[in-house]
């Protein structure tokens, strides 16, 4: 049997956070989705700290992280996350505006799993969040134990 996998959003654009997950529900996925609206919630979160939830340990998490993100921003997310033992075994998804090859290169060489640009276009910005919730559907991803405490 398929462990659940909770999927985590770090957008700080309302809209663009609705537009995920109305398009990962359409797309099927039934699994729990959690939004963050900057990089220090998110962060609070994965490494138990703050007042705010916290993750559990035996959970398997995807992270799909917005880059320009207030307070702390997705690319200093994503190398935190990637110099932790245990939480580096979250697949992280970059999604941003930007499609600056520095910029990818930088995510991929802390680790990022994937980099999806936000099309300016609706539609195209629909489709390939869809697609990601199919892709979602088949892959196996580590749950997430102690560390990070």
């Amino acid at each position: 049997m398929k462990k659940e996998v909770n999927i985590l959003i770090a957008e700080d654009d309302m809209g663009h956070a609705a537009l995920i997950r109305k398009n990962l529900v359409r797309s099927g996925i039934t699994n729990s989705i959690i939004h963050f609206k900057d990089g220090q919630e998110i962060l609070d979160f994965l490494f138990k700290t703050g007042g705010k939830p916290h993750r559990e340990s035996g959970i398997s998490y995807l992270l799909l992280l917005d880059i320009r993100m207030p307070k702390v921003d997705g690319v200093e997310v994503l190398r935190r996350l990637k110099e932790d033992k245990e939480l580096k075994k979250i697949p992280v998804i970059m999604i941003t505006t930007t499609d600056d090859p520095r910029e990818v290169e930088k995510c991929h060489e802390f680790g990022c799993s994937n980099y999806i640009t936000k099309p300016v276009d609706y539609e195209k910005f629909v489709e390939s969040i869809k697609k990601l919730g199919y892709f979602l559907m088949v892959v196996e991803i580590p749950a997430i134990n102690g560390g990070a405490n």
